[in-house]
């Protein structure tokens, strides 16, 4: 092998990003005043439980689902129309409830982030 160099090869636009990147300097996001970083703290602090809660229910429900159809082996031979319970359950189960979940948790962050009366 000869002593030929080494050359990193990337596209024209990889080489074009990394190009702007350093043009710019780092923009620093803005600071808030007072009032508002304290509004934020408070908004932040609001968020916390209801999002505590809504992190417990999907743990309870991905691991909750799978350990109530180990511990309840009947409703793997229960059927209905001819389709295992426990597929159903698997399948038809989750969706909605995450569904629930994400609605609940969204509306108790907005009302949160509304103003107080």
């Amino acid at each position: 092998m000869s002593n030929q160099r080494r050359v990193a090869v990337s596209s024209p636009q990889t080489r074009l990003a990394h190009a702007r990147r350093r043009r710019h300097p780092g923009r620093l996001p803005p600071t808030l005043d007072p009032a508002e970083a304290e509004r934020a703290v408070r908004v932040f602090r609001a968020q916390r439980r209801p999002a505590a809660r809504t992190l417990a229910g999907l743990v309870a429900l991905v691991f909750g689902l799978p350990l109530l159809l180990w511990a309840l082996p009947a409703l793997v031979d229960l059927r209905l129309l001819g389709i295992p319970t426990a597929w159903l359950a698997l399948v038809a189960v989750p969706f909605p409830v995450l569904v629930g979940l994400a609605w609940w948790h969204l509306r108790r962050a907005e009302r949160a982030e509304d103003p107080p009366p």
